[in-house]
């Protein structure tokens, strides 16, 4: 991506030097919270707490949303620290590619809300290391990048790109692009009142059928992201040779099914939350193709 010397985004909120303990939510922590996230994800049993969590888990989307429909949304009860951040030259350059990544969908949404009579608010992004208090609750680097619609922030450990890379063989720096355009697509979902709509009415839904509501808004993510990448490309020529196909790997090598052969070895179509690793590419490669917010109307035959 041609991506340095460009415009970096004043959102960055750098919490890498503080330490989070004591955290709660909903009354037991963190670690009692993880078997309902699993339970919720598909998982049985606490074998696959840990793997379920630092696999399955990658790249929540929603965890706010995903922490209210269990009931256990509560602001954290806990105790932080800051020190002066340390970092290597290579985690230094990670942090001036994100900024100028944010600050490029800044630019792309601000445009596309104003072609409509809208003004785009933008949201922050905060870097942390390991935990991180949130509106949501307390989150874990294991459990992924996620958005919280409670304070409309994005939250990512960068030790995820490196497991991105790794552990599923999607380098590449477009890839890293898309897992922050994919999380600001949820913040769009809530600008636009989509994610309140979604959550109201999977309240009133059995626990397959709202899976299936979660995949539809996920999957709407995606496509909003592919929106970002061809006005990036489009615009301001940000793309180069190859990116498109990082993003796709990456879109491929997260989807539920994927995941859930790795974590578990089966897949369960019925816990989908995410959608299958097909339908993640198809609705990305939407967006890319099109660059219309409309085009990205996951829900319109459902």
């Amino acid at each position: 991506m041609r991506w340095r010397g460009r415009r970096q985004s004043s959102n960055v909120d750098d919490r890498r030097g503080q330490s989070v303990s004591g955290g709660s939510m909903g009354g037991g922590g963190l670690i009692r919270l993880l078997p309902l996230v699993l339970k919720f994800l598909g998982f049985k049993g606490t074998a696959v707490l840990v793997l379920g969590v630092g696999a399955y888990g990658l790249l929540t989307g929603n965890l706010g949303n995903m922490l209210q429909l269990i009931g256990l949304q509560q602001p954290p009860a806990v105790s932080q620290q800051s020190a002066p951040v340390q970092q290597s030259a290579s985690e230094q350059e990670l942090v001036q590619f994100v900024s100028v990544i944010l600050a490029d969908t800044e630019d792309t949404w601000k445009a596309l809300f104003k072609q409509r009579g809208a003004v785009y608010k933008e949201p922050k992004l905060v870097l942390f290391r390991d935990a991180v208090n949130s509106a949501c609750g307390l989150g874990k680097a294991a459990m992924g990048p996620f958005y919280c619609p409670a304070d409309q922030q994005v939250y990512i450990d960068l030790g995820f790109y490196d497991q991105l890379k790794t552990r599923y063989k999607a380098p590449g720096d477009f890839a890293q692009a898309y897992v922050i355009a994919h999380e600001v697509g949820h913040h769009i979902q809530t600008l636009l009142g989509i994610s309140k709509k979604v959550h109201a009415a999977r309240s009133k839904l059995s626990e397959v059928e709202g899976n299936k509501l979660s995949v539809l808004q996920e999957l709407q993510a995606d496509c909003l992201a592919g929106v970002w990448a061809n006005h990036a490309n489009n615009s301001r020529q940000l793309l180069e040779t190859g990116d498109i196909e990082e993003g796709l790997t990456a879109a491929s090598a997260i989807g539920d099914d994927t995941l859930q052969k790795q974590a578990q070895g089966r897949v369960s179509p019925d816990s989908f939350t995410h959608g299958s690793s097909a339908q993640r590419v198809k609705w990305f490669k939407t967006g890319l193709s099109t660059g219309d917010m409309d085009s990205c109307n996951t829900f319109k035959k459902h």
